[in-house]
């Protein structure tokens, strides 16, 4: 588990395709050296294991799955990588519970707006049904407040340290990020439609007081 602020951005140094897995090596200064094998690290939102490291970079093995839903696989030598280490328990909790398990979208709109950088993102309708105004939103593993959520795109407000010190500053239109929604949402959802309480209908609401 993660919270969405970035720890570094790293920078990928091998990303070698195996059939249609990959094994990614990423250079950085302050992550490595605190890792162990099996540790998970988010990068650039996805939930991926640590199988080597040395003072230097670290090494993670990139499944099928993840390469289909995030954009790992468009990855090239050279490019800058988002970095943050799990939650330890005790830790403050800045940001928002973030899992590493990502989907898509695409950059569509990116406006200056005094200091801030506004920038819209289109994302699948499955998506944006857990989005909510001034709720949360992981991009790129970035823990952000949605500004606006209509019914093909969402917006978040950036501010220049995290135009700095994240991949986001680098975008442009037209480059694809990975999302990942409020967990919380789909757990409700799960909850009040499940068929063993008969779902969220009008008859449950006021006989338990809600109407």
């Amino acid at each position: 588990m993660f919270t969405g602020l970035i720890a570094e951005m790293g920078c990928v140094e091998v990303l070698r395709r195996e059939g249609s897995s990959y094994r990614l090596t990423i250079e950085a200064e302050k992550i490595p050296p605190t890792l162990f094998v099996g540790e998970s690290v988010c990068c650039n939102g996805a939930c991926l294991t640590v199988t080597h490291f040395d003072a230097h970079r670290f090494t993670v093995d990139v499944m099928p799955e993840t390469v289909r839903h995030t954009t790992i696989g468009l990855l090239k030598k050279g490019d800058p990588i988002n970095l943050e280490q799990t939650l330890k328990l005790g830790a403050g909790l800045d940001g928002h519970l973030v899992l590493g398990h990502v989907d898509g979208g695409t950059i569509s709109r990116i406006v200056p707006e005094g200091i801030a950088k506004v920038t819209t993102i289109t994302a699948p309708k499955e998506l944006l049904r857990y989005m909510v105004k001034k709720g949360s939103i992981a991009i790129d593993g970035i823990s952000l407040t949605l500004t606006d959520v209509t019914e093909t795109a969402f917006s978040v407000s950036l501010i220049p340290l995290t135009v700095k010190d994240t991949t986001l500053g680098k975008k442009k239109i037209g480059d694809a990020v990975n999302l990942e929604t409020d967990i919380l949402g789909k757990y409700v959802e799960k909850l009040i439609n499940h068929k063993s309480n008969g779902g969220l209908t009008k008859a449950s609401l006021l006989e338990n007081g809600f109407l």
